[in-house]
């Protein structure tokens, strides 16, 4: 599994007018390609009367799943510039689809590149652009005289906390990166002098803050 990429976090859209003509860019994050595809349809469905929906998507760790639709528009003016700005972004598992009601005006093919582009970075923008990074879930059980210490280090090291739990024992959910886990437990491990009960859980993406994107 990739250690991070970057992704769009929500479903969103974001309409321009050129020359009267709509464009409305609309976008994703999928986990497959059936789940573009499906959206696309969606899409489809939703602005049926529409006199375009273009499309196009990157999913897979190795961006294996990519395809491009200029429905109906001149061969490259569409589906080919939406693929790009995923691209170029640096983006996986997104769906771009965006919907043109012709406004009576001719653009041309590069005002056509122009038109998919810029609907295609506003939807992106509207969808927001994240990182998601491998974190491993670990499970920090201890005594009531330690937690002060361990949640201080813990928020000092900048450790991806989840919630804790208040028992007989404190239990501190955490979420180290993926590829740290063995060197966070051997620090746990180390800095509660072995008095730590500590299990380790699934692994799972996360966003994680721009500051810690480590592309």
């Amino acid at each position: 599994m990739l250690e991070q990429y970057r992704t769009v976090r929500r479903q969103a859209s974001a309409e321009i007018v050129i020359k009267k003509s709509r464009f409305i860019g609309h976008v994703k994050p999928v986990e497959s390609e059936d789940e573009a595809i499906a959206f696309i349809e969606q899409i489809k469905m939703e602005h049926w009367s529409a006199t375009h929906n273009c499309s196009a998507y990157v999913v897979g760790e190795r961006d294996q799943f990519q395809k491009q639709s200029d429905d109906g528009e001149p061969s490259g003016t569409a589906g080919k510039p939406i693929l790009e700005v995923i691209k170029q972004q640096g983006l996986k598992n997104t769906v771009v689809v965006v919907t043109r009601y012709f406004g009576g005006i001719m653009l041309g093919a590069g005002g056509l590149i122009r038109a998919y582009t810029d609907a295609t970075v506003e939807g992106l923008a509207a969808a927001k652009l994240v990182t998601l990074a491998l974190h491993r879930e670990v499970l920090v059980e201890i005594d009531y005289t330690w937690h002060g210490k361990v949640d201080n280090e813990l928020r000092g090291k900048g450790t991806m906390l989840g919630d804790t739990l208040f028992t007989d024992k404190v239990t501190i959910r955490c979420w180290p990166r993926d590829s740290e886990t063995d060197a966070f437990v051997a620090w746990m491990t180390d800095l509660t002098q072995g008095q730590a009960a500590i299990v380790t859980g699934e692994a799972e993406y996360r966003e994680v803050p721009a500051g810690d994107d480590r592309s």
